[in-house]
């Protein structure tokens, strides 16, 4: 991924195994996975595995925000988290056996609060207006066909 050149659109692909360190320059871990809601098409959360230098939590998987994160201007493959280890050892996460499954939607919002993230994670546009996802599929395809 490439950083200094201040690309805003990046594949998740390029994300995963990503370098994750804390302000201070100190490794926390690395990014396992980015999560993203298929309905709105919005990262739901990035998955962080913590090195068992940082926490002796190697067993537990964290879920932060997107925006939580912000990158290394002069490394390419490093994201910056502004957290001490006491705050991410208590932060919203899963056993990395047990994934979270089915309806997340406070599982998500738990984990933006924690943060301080403003934002109601679960009620899409689509939602909001009514309309069934059905719907919104016949919609987004007939959209689709106008464009051909």
């Amino acid at each position: 991924m490439k950083t200094r050149d201040h690309d805003s659109i990046v594949s998740a692909s390029t994300i995963e195994g990503n370098t994750v360190r804390t302000l201070a320059d100190e490794k926390i871990g690395s990014i396992k996975d980015v999560m993203l809601d298929a309905e709105s098409g919005k990262v739901a959360y990035v998955v962080l595995s913590v090195d068992t230098g940082f926490l002796n939590l190697s067993s537990k998987y964290f879920a932060i925000p997107w925006s939580a994160f912000s990158f290394h201007t002069e490394i390419d493959d490093v994201f910056i988290l502004d957290v001490d280890r006491e705050r991410l050892e208590n932060s919203p996460g899963f056993d990395k056996d047990n994934w979270p499954s089915g309806p997340q939607r406070d599982f998500v919002n738990e984990v933006n609060t924690y943060y301080g993230i403003e934002e109601d994670f679960g009620i899409s546009e689509r939602e909001s207006s009514g309309m069934h996802r059905s719907q919104s599929s016949d919609m987004d395809r007939g959209h689709r066909k106008d464009l051909l």
